[in-house]
């Protein structure tokens, strides 16, 4: 992995064993020249204004539809043959006019060549965020909207996976909860983390364990505050993220490196108290 690494045209901004954190923009086709990805895990920016220090989150819908393509069709071309894709985003959006995001970027997948396999509802259970709801006690031109995000998944050429090590780590419970495609948990906050748009260590977790093999190669194209990186590490999975800007990647690395000093003081721990 450390080749990939080395030939790419991002710079190695941290590295800890095999977890990697690499400057570059995913829209660049000649990031990486080899297919090396078993499991793609993000969740993009959504264009809806937030205020991100290297990215314009309120560009026209055909430029924020054009720029998926972009980099989903990078992704594709990075991936091994059985690799897979878990796309978070939203359902829908009202700011600057109704769009369908959901089902168009999922149509954008499939043009650039992803199929489709499922999708899974996630219910963040947070309606309080809402500040439109159009003509009030009318049928005028009220607003619904729904309180859920969708994670999209799709596959490169097989969805049975052969390849890896073969190894599972999802216990029965967690498969038989996780198979249900309505996903509930909290979101993160954006406080708490630094990042405007963080997402929670769960929607990672459960798509790691539920989509790939112990070992495997799990990549993040937006990697923002790291937590896919997280997840991919405490799970024994190969990790590499791309953040274009560095003070979001510097976040990442803080991120890391402390969850990397409580797995090592828990592993001594279990080591003496085995000893004794």
């Amino acid at each position: 992995m450390i080749d990939i690494i080395r030939r790419s045209k991002g710079k190695l901004f941290y590295q800890q064993g095999n977890t990697y954190i690499v400057l570059g923009d995913s829209r660049n086709p000649a990031l990486f020249d080899r297919e090396f990805i078993d499991l793609t895990i993000t969740s993009p920016p959504y264009n809806v204004g937030l205020e991100y220090n290297s990215t314009d989150d309120e560009i026209s819908y055909e430029d924020y539809l054009a720029f998926s393509r972009v980099w989903m069709e990078n992704c594709y071309k990075w991936s091994k043959p059985m690799g897979r894709f878990c796309l978070n985003v939203p359902l829908d959006k009202n700011k600057g006019g109704q769009r369908s995001v959901g089902a168009d970027l999922t149509t954008i997948a499939q043009e650039v060549g992803w199929k489709y396999h499922s999708t899974i509802i996630w219910n963040e259970g947070n309606i309080s965020r809402r500040t439109a709801w159009g003509s009030w006690k009318s049928a005028s031109a009220p607003y619904v909207i729904a309180p859920v995000e969708l994670i999209v998944v799709l596959y490169k050429e097989s969805w049975k996976k052969t390849s890896g090590s073969r190894q599972s780590d999802i216990t029965r419970d967690e498969f038989l909860e996780w198979t249900n495609g309505l996903w509930t948990f909290n979101g993160e906050s954006k406080k708490r983390i630094g990042h405007p748009a963080p997402f929670p260590r769960e929607l990672p977790r459960r798509c790691i364990k539920l989509f790939s093999y112990v070992g495997d190669t799990v990549f993040d194209p937006f990697l923002g505050s790291g937590t896919t990186l997280i997840e991919a590490f405490l799970n024994q999975r190969t990790g590499i993220g791309i953040e274009i800007d560095e003070s979001y990647a510097a976040i990442a690395k803080e991120r890391l490196a402390a969850e990397l000093n409580l797995f090592n003081l828990h592993s001594n721990s279990v080591s003496e108290n085995t000893v004794k």
